[in-house]
């Protein structure tokens, strides 16, 4: 699992490091690390060419010791001081003991980079970059592959959030732990490719966000057992589509269907689409509570105007998924009162709503929007979008590594809710269950574009579902 912590965790563990280390070694560690991803990124050392733009305070130094290493294997090694009154000087002279040098034009120099090393600013840095280093970075975009020093410079490491101008990385290499931002967009898409350096930090067992790996999903997953039926395996009960949106019955039971339900129940208008489609799905004219056992609700995805069904469902005592139309008739007080888990599924047009603010504010702010809509509803939220995230009232907010912009597609919403259904069925807690329906989400999705992209539907990331299973357990 990849974890990330804050910076006020991370800080407090570099300073108990530092404590009992010689002064100078965490950052010469640093330094270590980041040389080594710069000379791969740079494939041969010796004769090539690159520029620090670097900043004040320490984030510069491990900017300046990595050049000084590089420059003492061959390398034509020049330093932007962008605050030479507060250039980190032990660094500068070992730079310059290395062979070295200050840059005197600076756009030359970086239009002359085959390697530019971002060490503007560091993880405590807040706001865009100043107009002169706004400046370099663009350059430095234009010319030459881009490795920022712990993050990208002008995005905030704790939140993901980029107000003003941010370096754009090819790479970014981090020390001692993930920061959350790095996984986050809009500064996520800003670190390119992720290295972490081990510097010998002691963390909290508990970080403050996760993203599940491969091996993660493996363990949580629900496997039927040799006396599996299907109840033990998990009843999905759908409540979705209208008379105007029937496909959105047929994509949420799709989802669940091919998301590991030991057999789906649906409610709703649709009934002669779904059976079209899946005739193994058990249909019920309504209520819900009149339709049969099941172990989990979903409910929302096309539904409409159609309200009566969620107080049905709401006095379940199942947990119950709310995704789409059903969400407009949610209140903070009906989830509290609930004694089964929740989970809600908006994306940010939707989380806005809930929350009484723009869209373009949630979409600035992902991770303090999911945490408190999970506050406000006291349930588990999964925040679609370009990063998804799950979080429930406490502990790790869950980042789904898996998306891809192909799944910015009508439809892919409802399978989501139906693969997510199917895991609260099976008995998983909210966030695990939110976090693995929207990694198989994810692979599905990439599954069906393929290597190189292409566009796909919702369809096609339901039919790839059971394959983005095997994916995780082979």
């Amino acid at each position: 699992m990849r974890t990330a912590y804050s910076v006020s965790t991370v800080r407090a563990a570099e300073q108990e490091l530092m404590a009992r280390l010689p002064e100078g070694t965490l950052m010469q560690r640093a330094a270590a690390g980041l040389a080594a991803a710069c000379a791969e990124l740079l494939g041969r050392v010796y004769g090539s060419r690159l520029v620090l733009l670097v900043g004040s305070g320490d984030n510069g130094g491990d900017a300046l010791y990595a050049g000084a290493r590089l420059a003492r294997r061959g390398a034509g090694v020049a330093a932007v001081l962008l605050s030479p009154e507060r250039v980190h000087q032990a660094g500068l002279a070992a730079l310059r003991r290395a062979g070295g040098r200050v840059s005197a034009d600076a756009p030359r120099d970086v239009a002359w980079a085959d390697l530019v090393v971002d060490g503007i600013v560091g993880i405590g840095g807040r706001g865009g970059l100043r107009p002169e280093a706004a400046e370099l970075a663009r350059a430095a975009r234009e010319s030459a592959p881009v490795v920022a020093v712990d993050l990208p410079s002008g995005v905030d490491a704790d939140s993901g959030e980029v107000h003003g101008e941010a370096v754009r990385a090819d790479a970014t290499v981090t020390f001692g732990a993930y920061k959350p931002g790095l996984l986050i967009d809009p500064a996520r898409e800003r670190a390119g490719a992720l290295r972490l350096v081990d510097i010998g930090l002691t963390l909290p067992e508990e970080a403050d966000m996760e993203a599940l790996q491969h091996a993660d999903v493996a363990e949580l997953l629900p496997y039927p057992a040799p006396e599996s039926d299907k109840y033990r395996r998990g009843v999905v009960g759908v409540v979705a589509g209208s008379a105007r949106y029937p496909g959105a019955a047929v994509l949420a039971v799709a989802g669940a269907l091919r998301g590991g339900a030991g057999a789906v129940r649906y409610v709703g208008p649709a009934a002669d689409a779904v059976l079209a489609h899946f005739p193994e799905t058990l249909v019920h004219a309504g209520p819900p509570d009149k339709a049969g056992r099941v172990q989990s609700w979903v409910i929302g995805p096309g539904l409409g105007e159609e309200s009566d069904a969620m107080e049905d469902v709401l006095a379940s005592d199942v947990p119950v998924l709310v995704d789409a139309d059903g969400l407009r008739f949610l209140t903070p007080e009906r989830v509290r009162a609930r004694g089964a888990a929740t989970l809600l599924t908006p994306h940010a047009g939707e989380a806005a709503a809930l929350l009484g603010r723009g869209r373009e504010e949630v979409e600035a702010e992902r991770l303090e929007s999911v945490r408190e809509l999970a506050r406000h509803y006291a349930a588990t939220v999964l925040l679609k979008g370009s990063t998804t995230l799950v979080a429930a009232e406490s502990g790790p907010v869950r980042v789904n590594p898996t998306g891809t912009g192909w799944l910015a597609t009508a439809g892919s919403g409802d399978v989501l809710s139906g693969v997510t259904g199917s895991l609260l069925a099976a008995g998983l807690p909210a966030r695990d269950a939110g976090s693995v329906g929207a990694y198989l989400h994810g692979l599905a999705a990439r599954r069906a574009a393929g290597p190189d992209g292409a566009p796909i539907t919702a369809t096609e990331v339901a039919g790839h579902l059971p394959a983005a299973w095997r994916d995780v357990t082979a």
